[in-house]
């Protein structure tokens, strides 16, 4: 999975707003708050960037 860095920089976490980082080896999104930290996977290329789809840490 290769996620643009131009995308990167505008996802933001549905819950909290803050950052994402890619986990390219996982295929998973992970929210850079430490508050927050929702991982949100990746299927097919496609981020799913649904609370209800993250899982916590």
């Amino acid at each position: 999975m290769k996620i643009d860095d131009w995308l990167l920089e505008i996802l933001a976490c549905p819950a909290c707003k803050s950052p994402l980082r890619a986990d390219s080896e996982a295929e998973e999104l992970t929210c850079t708050s430490s508050a927050c930290g929702l991982v949100y996977p990746v299927r097919d290329d496609i981020p799913v960037l649904l609370v209800d789809e993250a899982r916590k840490p």
